[in-house]
């Protein structure tokens, strides 16, 4: 027993031994420590999205991390820190980021699982409105008021009520239509889904006034779609084409019984989907930005229905259902609604939950016995944008401590002198005001001082923000050293483009018009009318009638390889030979033949700049490694390869 029990002993302190931690320091540059764990947590972040096999290769992915340091190290001295836009970016992104890490998990946890709930159930409903000023507390009378409009809308119908109460000012009964989570303010939003069907709410105030809310179903949300589709774009190369009268022509062939994914992938001018015969992504309600796509892909009922050709911002679609689904997982939409929690009127949930939390960790101080003094010498002038704080104001004394901070009284009276504003011509009870804006003051407070303190309380947001300090200074740096030098450089751009020519080739090349059709009798024909000099603007007229499309054609410059050509297609001049391509018969008429030949500079500059870019930043980084001085740590090396194999 002792020999197992030392055994375990000596197997736990190896492992202890083979991890390593906070203090262990991988490799220096120029004296500059950089910590073994930070390449551990960069290595095992990336590993994954790596592509490139020799790049999770630990010594590989260590020659890339020390490169990095070594750029961040050359823009430090360069001074690129110190930069105003530089630090005004780096204070944006750590305010975005800071957002993630206020909030208490909890209750951000509970209301993620209830917006789950509620975005994955629709709910039909009317409801009628008293409005009232959102500061008013004399609300007795509302009170009343909405309460025998509640019995009303029990006994009466709504339609008759609406016509004898809706005034759109002071009263206001509205037909909801059906609406789920996120549609509304959140606490009438509450008061819907905790309503049962066929019955009425009981009163409950927003900021607009009080309400009561009749629901009259209840249903599961329309779920997941996806669809295949062909667009014709508005902006057409060949300007003979008529957008409309294209989606008509392919419509027609649908109708005709030519295959949806053929013609997809010969005349859709959505490139992402084309190849996959037009085979879009599935999407739910809401998630695209096209309302009108959405509006048909959602009324699609079966397999296979195709919808007739309708028009939005992007061109003319025709549209076919793959297949519905219901809802998504929750895992799968968890990280989406938690973003959408914390920007909605739900996130103050999550502040006052917070706030409560600090206050104990931070051991904040009140001097809530100071409220009655600010309460006092609220005058009139407050809500005519007058007011000013007395001349014999104490304001150094400590208003609010939060653990070795002080919060001063000068501070909440410039607190209310800022929000006076906000109650221009507002009557509000001096009680109510100052209540109400301690609360926010207070609030505030808190949570700056938990903001202040993050990067030093909490290990995560640190290592992140870091990340973000770096790599926003080394792109800085790179479009000075790298970026900007190769695409202003256009000496040296020349000469690369020059010595690198074999690398910037086209493929053989025709400019030509490629006609289509179903049937290879009519395609015999077309071909036919082409070798007797008859043009294509004279043959497809011919071949088409009003009842029936036999014919597209496409004119363009196609290169081998271009999904409308056929694999085996002949580049030569004049009219081809017949193909089968994508389910149909294909006749081309060849005006020109391009052969393969080197690009010009012009032609492939946007990849010529690219490997330039690469060119010289290889160099630069060997310039960079000669400056600064690098020591490895051999030992804690062997470590970090233990721990990561183990991993």
């Amino acid at each position: 027993m002792k020999l197992l029990v030392t055994t375990l002993f000596l197997g736990f302190t190896l492992l202890l031994q083979a991890q390593v931690n906070d203090k262990d320091v991988l490799f220096t540059v120029d004296g500059a420590d950089i910590m073994a764990s930070e390449f551990v947590r960069v290595y095992n972040k990336n590993l994954d999205l790596v592509k490139d096999e020799s790049q999770k290769d630990i010594d590989g992915y260590l020659k890339l991390f020390v490169n990095y340091q070594l750029k961040v190290k050359e823009a430090r001295r360069l001074e690129l820190d110190k930069d105003p836009k530089y630090i005004r970016e780096f204070n944006t992104y750590k305010k975005q980021l800071t957002k993630n890490y206020m909030s208490d998990s909890k209750v951000t946890d509970a209301l993620v699982k209830e917006a789950y709930e509620r975005t994955t159930n629709d709910i039909k409903a009317s409801h009628i409105l008293v409005r009232i000023e959102e500061t008013e507390t004399d609300t007795l009378d509302v009170y009343k008021q909405i309460m025998q409009l509640r019995e009303r809308l029990i006994k009466e119908d709504f339609e008759t009520l609406t016509k004898d109460v809706h005034n759109g000012k002071t009263i206001f009964a509205e037909d909801l239509g059906y609406f789920g989570g996120f549609k509304m303010v959140y606490s009438f939003e509450s008061a819907a889904f905790n309503t049962a069907v066929g019955e009425v709410s009981m009163p409950f105030r927003t900021r607009f006034g009080y309400h009561v809310v009749k629901v009259f179903d209840k249903r599961k949300s329309l779920g997941q779609v996806t669809v295949a589709h062909i667009m014709v774009s508005n902006k057409q190369k060949d300007s003979t084409v008529n957008p409309e009268t294209r989606i008509n022509q392919i419509y027609q062939k649908i109708q005709q019984g030519e295959k949806f994914e053929s013609l997809a992938k010969q005349f859709s001018d959505d490139k992402s989907s084309s190849k996959k015969g037009g085979v879009l992504s599935p999407f739910t309600g809401g998630q695209l930005s096209s309302k009108e796509f959405e509006d048909i892909a959602f009324s699609l009922e079966n397999k296979g229905d195709v919808s007739k050709p309708f028009k939005t911002d992007y061109g003319w679609h025709i549209a076919t259902l793959i297949g519905k689904k219901g809802v998504q997982p929750f895992e799968e939409v968890q990280l989406e609604l938690e973003n959408r929690v914390k920007r909605d009127s739900r996130s103050n949930l999550i502040n006052s939950a917070l706030v409560k939390k600090l206050a104990s960790k931070y051991n904040v101080e009140e001097h809530k016995e100071d409220l009655a003094y600010f309460e006092s010498i609220i005058t009139d002038d407050y809500f005519n944008q007058a007011w000013k704080a007395p001349e014999n104001f104490d304001g150094d004394k400590t208003f609010i401590k939060i653990g070795d901070s002080s919060i001063l009284s000068k501070e909440f009276i410039n607190h209310l002198l800022k929000s006076q504003r906000q109650y221009y011509k507002r009557k509000v009870a001096p009680k109510v005001l100052v209540t109400g804006e301690y609360k926010k003051f207070y609030e505030e407070n808190v949570l700056k001082h938990h903001e202040d303190n993050l990067e030093f309380e909490n290990e995560d947001f640190a290592f992140v923000l870091k990340e973000y300090r770096d790599g926003l200074l080394l792109f800085d740096l790179m479009e000075k050293e790298v970026w900007n030098a190769a695409s202003k450089d256009s000496v040296g751009l020349q000469n690369f483009h020059e010595t690198n020519k074999a690398n910037y080739v086209w493929k053989d090349r025709v400019d030509a018009v490629i006609l289509s059709s179903a049937s290879q009798k009519t395609i015999t024909k077309v071909k036919s009318g082409l070798e007797k000099g008859v043009s294509v603007e004279e043959i497809i007229p011919e071949m088409n009638t009003k009842n029936e499309l036999n014919v597209i054609s496409t004119a363009d410059v196609f290169e081998k390889g271009h999904e409308s050509l056929p694999s085996d297609f002949e580049f030569k001049e004049g009219v081809s030979n017949i193909y089968q391509h994508n389910d149909s018969y294909h006749v081309v008429m060849v005006n020109v033949v391009l052969p393969a030949g080197n690009k010009t500079l012009d032609e492939a500059r946007g990849k010529v700049i690219s490997d330039y870019q690469n060119y010289i930043e290889d160099n630069w980084v060997k310039i960079l490694n000669e400056r600064f001085d690098v020591k490895l740590n051999e030992s804690v090396l062997k470590r970090v390869k233990k721990q990561i194999k183990k991993n």
